[in-house]
């Protein structure tokens, strides 16, 4: 029996990576990047593989994130979950 991923309770330890990645990513030209979206990627990657991660290797896999991946799992992520872009409009107009 396997054990249990943590990830949600690391959300807080990484954060200082996440924010360095963010940077890193705005300075190569990706500005609309968020920490948010980086975590996820990290984590989506992880779950995939079914075996239990630690932290350290949690860790690297923040550290090595490459704008080609990221761009390929943020196309195929809108794909996979697609947005209602009227709804969308509709809430940003009616907001102004």
């Amino acid at each position: 029996m396997g054990m249990k991923q943590q990830f949600d309770g690391w959300r807080e330890d990484v954060e200082p990576l996440l924010s360095i990645k963010q940077e890193e990513f705005h300075e190569l030209g990706y500005n609309r990047v968020t920490k948010d979206e980086l975590w996820n990627y990290a984590v989506d990657k992880l779950r995939r593989k079914k075996e239990f991660t630690p932290f350290y290797a949690f860790v690297d896999e923040l550290l090595s994130i490459q704008p080609q991946g990221y761009m390929t799992w943020l196309t195929v992520h809108a794909y996979k979950e697609p947005i209602d872009w009227f709804k969308t409009f509709e809430q940003a107009t009616a907001e102004k």
